[in-house]
């Protein structure tokens, strides 16, 4: 809704913002006798087409050195900064700027251009561009210079036959099986890191058929260029000569040695030995059951050496959540080795458990968006082997007490909150054995618990809620979480008078008070590519399925359970992003969701909590939580005392967001939004409901069902925000406009944002994590 207020024209911004990049000016700093480095450019001359151009670009930019001062805005503000400072007189805080984002100045004579030049060809070299030429030329003027590196390519040298040359020894052969999958194919050009990369994948094949001592420096290449005369090779691969014959023969492991209680200071020596499917158990007092624990190890007696199986059996037990350190180590038993015979080898693998009891207290200060403010206390008790299976059982409990001390009409109001959970992580699929699931520890895990909200003297809410299900990661992209069981009861109670009449005048308040009872399951897929930090362009989606009450409906033929009304619906929503990574952390990100709840059988609407609502930090940050929708639904269209909050059955949403680094552990974004909720059905409210219910029945009717002019009620808008990333824990800070506002008049819902035009024009969001 507009607002009455003055407001400052929306152009005094840009002013504001060109006067301060004005007078961040930085050539008048810099020495008469100095040159400031504005950085290289280079540009490519090819007379052939050039497979993957776009990458060898960028890798030979990277290769230009030194890197000039960074730029924010147009404007250098570390090198601004570390001038200012250099003042007889800086201050306070421009010595602080500076220590924190200020850049020494990066001069031409800092620069040596031959040097980039030789490094540039070098590399050309590595790429199979032997005999380029690059041309390095100044592009000066008073106080800048910047330095382009012309270059000529010539044809590449292409590959025409890939072949493996020696005798007839077992590993040769093996090399043999293995080059048949080569990612080196005939009219590939030469490329050195190509080369490297076939050693390392031989070698790591290898490892896998029990070559234990190989080494991929073992093997060396050899190119022949006479039998071609447009610039064709032969590429051959052997073994080099007096290869040790450790690496020639494969091992087996010939037994294998478990410490399931070890400290670094033991010396590892017990003679209390269990053993289990042929492994040997060493601990004096069990810690840990032989017969759970053999199944997370991967590697059996008189089976091949192999590293990969190794490596997942450390991290199997490493998931187990009941180890701080697990160290697995093998030693040679043959002390003469023979051709044609295989190694042996022991398998020792120490484990160093966590601390397995552990009691944690916090104390909570809390602050909600509805201004409540008070103390709160937690208790978190955890045992992190709890039946000598590596189960975890975490028992917490939590209250707290919060006030209203803003001034209105709530002023005096008060809330205290408990709530007890209890939650037993098994690391395995109950009742199934985890030698089913090879790549990771699947887990099962059943919670109970229960919370108590009392309201002044005004009501009291119980909550109960229990589930029981599983989560597994297939491989490195893919996870699943299954919820066969997920039950959970709300009940009001003990309520005034006062209240009582509140409900009675206001439908939708009354509705997200209702009794409770919601029984059903619920699934999610998703697929990550963002695991693998080398992908240029990740992939995540995430889909769920949330269905309750039919299995209830199925036993108890009736509306009730136990005497209580339970919810029948069908929830499903999905989540589909992709990242475009550009060089230096650059990234841009882009997301677009969907949601959809159907309510059927003994449901009319979807549970309060299975609802949609779109606005806040992690949705369309240019409108508060909740503030948004359903369609172009304004609650200023019924009477104020209406309460209703702004959620739907249908959801649509999407995001873009430019990610880039600033300085350290500073980042920036700039970002636009887009979204709403909606209903699919009509409102329906009882005749006998007050007149000020009829009148938000209509409104949600005409104002918040989804139609074929769904685009026109999308509230949109834009930003830019700072995060702080440590170590991918993130504190984020974004100010966001609107650009379109769905619940204003058609002609004047699109506006110039931060123009002050509309109320919370200067959305301000502060959250935890990226919002996607």
């Amino acid at each position: 809704m507009n607002s009455n207020r003055a407001h400052a024209p929306w152009w005094i911004w840009p002013c504001i913002l060109c006067a301060l990049l004005q007078s961040c000016g930085v050539a008048k700093y810099v020495p008469g006798d100095q040159v400031l480095y504005t950085g290289g450019e280079l540009s490519l001359n090819t007379t052939a087409p050039v497979k993957d151009r776009a990458e060898l670009e960028n890798e030979l930019r990277s290769l230009l050195r030194p890197a000039p001062n960074s730029k924010f805005l147009g404007t250098r503000l570390g090198l601004y900064f570390h001038y200012r400072a250099q003042r007889k007189h800086p201050g306070f805080i421009t010595k602080w700027l500076n220590k924190k984002v200020g850049q020494e100045p990066v001069y031409l004579s800092d620069v040596d251009p031959q040097r980039v030049r030789e490094v540039l060809l070098n590399r050309l070299d590595n790429r199979g561009f032997f005999n380029s030429n690059v041309a390095v030329k100044m592009d000066s003027s008073a106080r800048f210079v910047g330095i382009d590196y012309e270059i000529d390519l010539p044809q590449s040298y292409q590959v025409e036959t890939y072949r493996l040359e020696g005798d007839s020894l077992p590993v040769v052969k093996a090399i043999a099986d293995i080059m048949a999958q080569s990612a080196i194919e005939k009219g590939d050009r030469f490329d050195l890191q190509l080369l490297k990369y076939e050693r390392e994948r031989i070698d790591n094949a290898l490892k896998q058929r029990g070559y234990y001592n190989f080494n991929p420096d073992f093997l060396i290449f050899e190119a022949d260029t006479n039998a071609y005369q447009n610039k064709g090779f032969d590429l051959f691969l052997r073994l080099k000569r007096q290869v040790p014959q450790r690496a020639l023969i494969p091992y087996e492991v010939d037994s294998i040695q478990v410490f399931p209680n070890y400290a670094v200071q033991d010396s590892a020596k017990t003679n209390q030995r269990t053993t289990v499917n042929g492994m040997d158990f060493f601990q004096d007092e069990v810690f840990f059951d032989p017969k759970k624990l053999s199944p997370y190890i991967l590697m059996e007696e008189g089976q091949p050496y192999s590293a990969k199986k190794a490596a997942l059996t450390s991290n199997r037990l490493s998931a187990l959540g009941s180890y701080k350190f697990v160290n697995i180590q093998f030693k040679e038993l043959d002390t003469t080795l023979a051709q044609g015979k295989s190694g042996k080898l022991l398998s020792s693998i120490y484990l160093s458990p966590l601390t397995k009891r552990s009691l944690r207290a916090e104390l909570q200060l809390i602050t909600k968006s509805n201004g409540f403010t008070g103390p709160g206390l937690g208790l978190t008790y955890t045992n992190r082997n709890l039946f000598r299976g590596g189960e975890v059982l975490s028992l917490s409990g939590n209250v707290s007490y919060a006030t209203q001390l803003s001034p209105g009409d709530n002023s005096g109001l008060a809330t205290i909150a408990s709530g007890l959970k209890a939650d037993l992580v098994f690391p395995r699929l109950v009742p199934f054995s985890p030698d089913r699931f090879r790549y990771a520890v699947p887990k099962t895990k059943i919670s109970l618990g229960g919370d108590l909200l009392r309201r002044s003297d005004l009501y009291s809410l119980y909550s109960l809620n229990t589930s029981f299900g599983y989560t597994w990661q297939a491989n490195r992209f893919v996870y699943h979480e299954l919820n066969p069981l997920n039950v959970s009861y709300v009940n009001l109670a003990d309520t005034s008078p006062e209240f009582d009449d509140l409900l009675e005048n206001n439908p939708f308040l009354d509705s997200s008070f209702e009794q409770q009872f919601i029984a059903g399951l619920n699934y999610t897929f998703t697929y990550s590519e963002l695991v693998d930090e080398d992908k240029d362009r990740p992939f995540f989606f995430s889909g769920s399925l949330d269905i309750a009450g039919n299995t209830l409906n199925l036993f108890s033929g009736n509306s009730t359970v136990l005497g209580l009304e339970y919810a029948q619906y069908a929830r499903g929503d999905l989540d589909v992003r992709y990242y475009f990574k550009g060089r230096g952390e650059k990234t841009l990100v882009t997301r677009v969701y969907a949601g959809l709840g159907i309510p059927y059988g003994n449901s009319n609407n979807l549970p309060f909590v299975k609802q949609f609502f779109s606005g806040g930090p992690y949705s369309v940050r240019a409108f508060r939580i909740r503030a948004l929708g359903p369609g172009s639904f304004d609650p200023a269209t019924a009477s104020a005392n209406t309460f209703f909050d702004q959620s739907g059955n249908l959801q649509l949403e999407a995001n873009v967001e430019y990610r880039f680094p600033i300085w350290s552990y500073l980042k920036g974004a700039v970002f636009a939004d887009a979204g709403n909720v909606w209903l699919t059905d009509a409102v329906g409210l009882d005749d006998d409901s007050a007149g000020t219910g009829n009148a938000l029945r209509d409104a949600l009717n005409t104002q918040g069902r989804f139609g074929p002019d769904w685009y026109r009620e999308l509230g949109i808008g834009v930003g830019f925000g700072l995060r702080v990333d440590i170590q991918n824990f993130v504190i984020r800070l974004d100010l966001a406009s609107p650009v379109h506002v769905p619940y204003l008049p058609e002609d004047n819902r699109w506006m110039l944002p931060f123009s002050n035009t509309v109320d919370d024009d200067f959305m301000l969001n502060f959250a935890i994590g990226y919002p996607f």
